[in-house]
């Protein structure tokens, strides 16, 4: 149970650190010293840096999904659970004062420099989008409209831009308007 403790305050030390300053720009001892460990615990838990980015990201994506189910496991309706996830989206931007998604930030950080990581976030997204695809297939079933897979796309492109943009401008307008632009693909 004690190495459970330590492995998870060494993950949550790493990915505050990777979010805030960047994963190029922290330094193994950074982490050892803002978790209060030794060294060896460090190695017994991740046999590098980069196998503790990959821990940093798999926690990420968990918390993604499950904060996504825990604000619409009440919603049924698909329109209401698609704007509900534009609200999720919107807040994480609030609560992280505006930082961006982890996964686009490790990837411009990055680049192709290390594939295994930029497969991962790349399949994250892709995750995001087979969310989207379930919701907005079970919304056109119902409203009778034709082609879901444009609609996810839009979507999901429309989400993305609002993350960047409002990163950008340090704020969330983007969601108010882009809400708007959905609500009028969804009839």
């Amino acid at each position: 149970m004690k190495k459970e403790k330590v492995r998870e305050r060494i993950i949550r030390v790493a990915s505050d650190l990777f979010y805030k300053q960047g994963y190029n720009s922290t330094g193994i001892n950074q982490i050892i010293a803002e978790a209060g460990i030794a060294i060896g615990s460090l190695y017994n838990h991740f046999s590098s840096k980069n196998d503790l980015l990959r821990a940093y990201l798999v926690k990420e994506e968990h918390e993604w999904f499950e904060g996504f189910e825990s604000t619409t496991s009440k919603i049924s309706n698909p329109k209401e659970k698609i704007l509900a996830l534009i609200d999720y989206r919107k807040k994480l931007q609030q609560t992280s004062k505006f930082a961006g998604c982890h996964f686009i930030k490790i990837v411009s950080e990055i680049g192709e420099g290390n594939p295994a990581v930029s497969a991962f976030a790349k399949q994250h997204k892709e995750k995001q989008k087979e969310l989207i695809k379930a919701i907005v297939n079970e919304y056109t079933a119902e409203a009778k409209l034709n082609d879901p897979d444009l609609i996810t796309e839009n979507i999901f492109l429309l989400i993305e831009g609002a993350v960047v943009t409002s990163t950008i401008n340090r704020q969330n307008n983007s969601f108010d308007h882009m809400k708007k632009m959905i609500q009028g693909l969804l009839p």
